[in-house]
């Protein structure tokens, strides 16, 4: 059964959100309004309901996103004949954009012991003295299971870019080392799913602006972050560059409109389900006698309804 016969999972409208999220180049980030709501349905929604609505949808959707994922994990572990799968949802915004609530509200719903979820910050001392795509391969989630990255590789070709932390020459380069690591990536089973959450000047603002003004959210607040803020412009040509050039038919990438929370939570789990929809996912069948194995347990005292049968003497 598909996720979209699933009881309640409405589909998005005017096609599956892949289509109408996936960006080509040239990336025009200015044309993507970020308060948009693409494929989201408009006869079951209305008004306010909006949100609620979403919100909902993204629990069902998890519920389908969790079985999609014991299969992944199921399937890498019994060393099935099929290719052992790894997912990687790949987050990257500008500040505020919404990385950490995406990760606890899509995978919520998903058992931990098959996520792998990573965060990359300032590069180490020590992960300075590799290539930058070093600690990104230490970080892969193993066969069976989804990763998340919260930020990755491409801090290399944005930040490394806006705040000169090396030559022009180097960051240039690194767009074809990047294209050449992801189709490595691929071809080794790996499905790649790169998504920028794309919020507005105004609404980074607003939500920076929250994190000073409530004191149970001063730790998110980072006075550097609005050194960056000013660079705003120089960090969407960044970006948009980085989309049109990293941009693959093996690993495109996603552009979520995310000054709307709800709707973002909405999109990145559709995002997933319809990348679970492309892989050949199921359990693996067992590899011993079930019914040989149902009968010892009988014999050995169980019930045919498999509670333990109590022996009289």
């Amino acid at each position: 059964m598909s996720a979209l016969q699933e009881p309640g999972i409405v589909a998005p409208a005017g096609g599956g959100v892949r289509e109408l999220l996936r960006v080509t180049a040239p990336v025009d980030l200015a044309a993507i309004d970020p308060r948009s709501t693409p494929g989201l349905p408009k006869a079951e929604v209305n008004g306010e309901r909006r949100k609620v609505w979403a919100r909902a949808q993204v629990e069902l959707v998890g519920g389908e996103l969790g079985r999609r994922q014991e299969m992944l994990f199921a399937m890498a572990k019994a060393g099935s004949e099929r290719p052992a799968h790894r997912v990687l949802l790949v987050l990257q915004a500008m500040d505020c954009g919404g990385k950490d609530g995406t990760i606890k509200r899509v995978a919520g719903a998903m058992n931990p012991l098959g996520l792998h979820i990573r965060s990359f910050g300032p590069p180490t001392p020590q992960e300075l003295r590799h290539d930058f795509l070093w600690r990104i391969r230490r970080e892969l989630p193993p066969p069976g299971y989804v990763g998340m990255f919260n930020r990755s590789h491409y801090e290399d070709v944005l930040i490394a870019r806006v705040g000169s932390l090396v030559p022009e020459a180097t960051w240039r380069a690194r767009y074809d080392e990047i294209n050449s690591f992801e189709r490595e990536l691929t071809e080794g089973g790996v499905t790649l799913v790169k998504v920028m959450l794309h919020i507005s000047y105004a609404e980074q603002g607003e939500r920076l602006l929250e994190r000073l003004t409530d004191p149970r959210k001063h730790w998110k607040y980072n006075p550097s972050d609005v050194d960056a803020r000013a660079r705003w412009d120089d960090y969407q040509a960044a970006y948009a560059e980085a989309l049109s050039r990293c941009g693959t038919d093996a690993a495109p990438w996603f552009v979520v409109p995310a000054d709307r929370k709800w709707y973002r939570d909405w999109a990145v789990a559709h995002l997933l389900r319809e990348t679970f929809d492309t892989l050949d996912l199921g359990y693996p069948p067992a590899d011993f006698d079930v019914a040989h194995e149902r009968e010892r347990l009988r014999a050995g005292g169980v019930g045919a309804d498999g509670t333990p049968e109590v022996n009289s003497r």
